[in-house]
């Protein structure tokens, strides 16, 4: 595998994880995982996926209910991943992951993305990305 497709398999890993997290941020909340969050990551602080690795830390302890909203989440990232990888390939090869940039650099290419990636972008909405 070249070095560039290590960094943009690596970049769109970053940029799914992001956009599933953002997503489950309210469901930890007020959701089927928010006892189990506030159980076992009550102590985490918020930013850089943190809780998230917290909960798959505690797989096999949290809720059906909550392990089934961590699998269709999982499932979501591998979904915006295989469908925007062709448009961060085009338009944001040389963006660094993290920080919310690989997102950002869609979001300004929005019109021209695959309707597909576009859905997602819009979904994902203006949320804050998460503190570098």
């Amino acid at each position: 595998m070249s070095i560039r497709n290590v960094f943009v398999t690596v970049a769109l890993a970053v940029f799914a994880a992001g956009v599933a997290a953002e997503a489950g941020a309210q469901q930890r909340r007020e959701g089927p995982c928010a006892a189990d969050a506030k159980k076992f990551c009550g102590d985490v602080q918020p930013g850089q996926g943190g809780i998230a690795k917290c909960m798959k830390a505690h797989d096999a302890e949290l809720s059906p209910a909550c392990r089934e909203r961590m699998k269709a989440r999982a499932e979501k990232a591998e979904k915006v991943r295989e469908e925007c990888k062709p448009d961060v390939e085009k338009f944001c090869k040389g963006i660094a992951p993290g920080g919310g940039r690989i997102r950002s650099c869609l979001r300004a290419r929005q019109a021209e993305l695959d309707p597909a990636c576009a859905a997602d972008i819009k979904r994902a909405g203006n949320r804050k990305p998460p503190a570098q």
